[in-house]
């Protein structure tokens, strides 16, 4: 019943020209999930990454996962890890990833400690600075209440913090540029001490 519901809500969120090649059974989530293998060493085996500089990829949109690995395919969003993985996807594999990943449940944001990571704990008083700061730059226009998401703008509730402020900042000084201008524009406007407040803010989601 989970799986038929989300189907539904998947099929929703994708452009038009992708509609017809996406198929969100059971069967077809677990080709995606055979494709995940290669990313579990850095995502998790269900996009609940340990390693808190890569992002959880669970419950993440499907329309925003696929466009990102186009991105990187196509140079329009750099990485020294992702580029050349997402060099040797197909289209198809691309959206099987995407789907299989939207279907997965987050298990919430974690923080390294020694050689592994801990459930993060959020401070208050950076919460509530950051829900203020989040107020002023509107950021709800766009990721919707509670930062769920919706097509190609990222779920960002209950991301690692330290992945968050790693992407404001490239937004900020430019390193990163597949945004359409949004969230460079956004970025620009931050403190480092509000990005800060907006990663413990996201992480309480």
């Amino acid at each position: 019943m989970r799986v038929a519901v989300l189907a539904a809500l998947f099929v929703s969120l994708l452009p038009g020209a992708l509609v017809s090649q996406v198929d969100v059974s059971p069967e077809q989530i677990e080709v995606g999930r055979k494709k995940a293998e290669y990313c579990a060493g850095c995502h998790g085996a269900d996009g609940n990454s340990e390693l808190t500089d890569y992002p959880i990829l669970a419950a993440q949109t499907t329309r925003y996962s696929y466009l990102q690995l186009k991105d990187y395919k196509s140079a329009r969003r750099k990485d020294e890890m992702m580029t050349p993985v997402a060099a040797q996807l197909e289209k198809q594999d691309m959206i099987d990833l995407a789907a299989y990943y939207a279907a997965q449940r987050p298990k919430g944001p974690r923080i390294q400690a020694g050689e592994g990571s801990v459930p993060f704990k959020p401070d208050p008083a950076r919460v509530a600075a950051g829900r203020k700061k989040s107020a002023e730059v509107l950021c709800t226009m766009c990721h919707l209440g509670e930062f769920a998401g919706q097509n190609e703008v990222p779920r960002v509730a209950g991301q690692h913090p330290e992945y968050v402020i790693k992407q404001l900042k490239a937004f900020k000084t430019g390193a990163r540029t597949n945004d359409a201008g949004t969230m460079s524009s956004v970025a620009k406007t931050l403190s480092d001490e509000d990005i800060v407040n907006l990663a413990h803010y996201l992480a309480s989601l």
